[in-house]
């Protein structure tokens, strides 16, 4: 039996931080740039997402950037972290990455960086993944999130055609945190407050008169909201699973780090429990 060639180890973008803007009291655009880029290529998926490389503060890394060489050669609480976020836009004509970042005041890693990182600085990331765009097939599109998907929610929605049949949910803290987005849909803005995260999401989907035909929808965020909303269109609603990308984006109470070591595992999980009492269709 021959065996399987090597897996070729992926290389590292590198770019330059171009400009930045504070969008709204709790969200930072960051837009990256640079030769680096020469290889990247976001022009695909709406959710495309990268993987930001943050090393351990004190630790620097010989030149050029290896990562493989980096985990050979550097104890592990020495090797760089991930942050995944996703691609709010890339420029193909200017080759320039715009990265949206969710601020928690000095709490996390990758939100501290963006409200402070200034232009001219380095940046390496790994990516992009991505796996949803909306498909110009279906009847209608079902968009709902928090945050941490609004990215990703805006993306789809600039990307669909006029006249396209949507309905765009997206829950922030107040209305201070809307944003303008490039499309003729009317985004449905939930301002949680004290609220639980998600729960306004909940509410509104379920109370949502659907339209008829074929539905593509998109919801991602926080898990639990997440879980809730795939149990009532996979299994109440028995929309087919093709049609559907549901996920959650982090979990309350979790880190990425924690969250993404359990993430496969939660959601297979629950789709599996969920699978098992979907009606047949």
């Amino acid at each position: 039996m021959a065996e399987r060639p090597a897996r070729k180890p992926r290389k590292p973008h590198s770019a330059q931080v171009v400009r930045t803007e504070r969008l709204t009291p709790h969200m930072q655009r960051v837009v990256l740039g640079g030769e680096g880029l020469a290889e990247f290529d976001a022009a695909t998926c709406t959710d495309h997402y990268v993987k930001l490389l943050f090393g351990p503060d004190g630790v620097t890394y010989p030149e050029p950037f290896d990562l493989e060489r980096i985990r050979e050669d550097f104890p592990r609480e020495q090797w760089p972290v991930t942050r995944t976020y996703t691609v709010r836009h890339w420029d193909t004509e200017h080759r320039e990455l715009t990265l949206d970042f969710v601020l928690h005041g000095d709490e996390g890693l990758a939100g501290p960086w963006a409200a402070r990182v200034q232009p001219g600085e380095t940046v390496r990331f790994m990516g992009p993944g991505g796996a949803y765009a909306p498909d110009p097939a279906a009847d209608w599109h079902l968009l709902a999130g928090d945050e941490s998907a609004l990215p990703a929610i805006a993306a789809a929605l600039e990307s669909l055609p006029a006249g396209a049949v949507a309905h765009a949910f997206i829950e922030v803290s107040g209305p201070e945190e809307e944003q303008k987005i490039d499309s003729d849909v009317d985004v449905v803005w939930l301002h949680r407050g004290g609220r639980p995260v998600g729960e306004l999401l909940v509410e509104a989907v379920r109370a949502l008169e659907f339209p008829e035909g074929r539905l593509h929808a998109f919801v991602h965020g926080e898990a639990a909201f997440v879980k809730e909303l795939r149990k009532l269109l996979r299994v109440e609603l028995q929309v087919p699973r093709e049609d559907l990308s549901v996920s959650g984006y982090w979990r309350l109470g979790h880190d990425e780090d924690g969250w993404q070591a359990a993430k496969r595992e939660w959601n297979a999980r629950v789709e599996a429990e969920q699978e098992a009492t979907a009606p047949a269709v």
